[in-house]
């Protein structure tokens, strides 16, 4: 099942299949290490607007809540 990135629940694992965006959006991310492919985890989030932290990697990234709701995942 492909949701995004907002509405995961905390905690939950995926692999990225798509974002939808430009490519400044995509080159922003790509810079952080969330690309097509690879495995992230959703840790945290706020409500309604706030950022929403992953796990990438080892490292954890606080991205926006409009960024997070480009980034499609397929969950584990």
């Amino acid at each position: 099942m492909i949701k995004s990135l907002n509405d995961l629940s905390p905690g939950t694992s995926g692999t990225v299949c798509e974002i939808r965006g430009g490519q400044g959006l995509i080159n922003r991310l790509n810079a952080m290490g969330i690309i097509t492919g690879k495995k992230i985890k959703k840790i945290d989030s706020m409500l309604m607007s706030g950022p929403v932290t992953v796990q990438v990697d080892r490292a954890k990234v606080a991205i926006g809540f409009g960024m997070a709701g480009k980034i499609f995942i397929e969950a584990d």
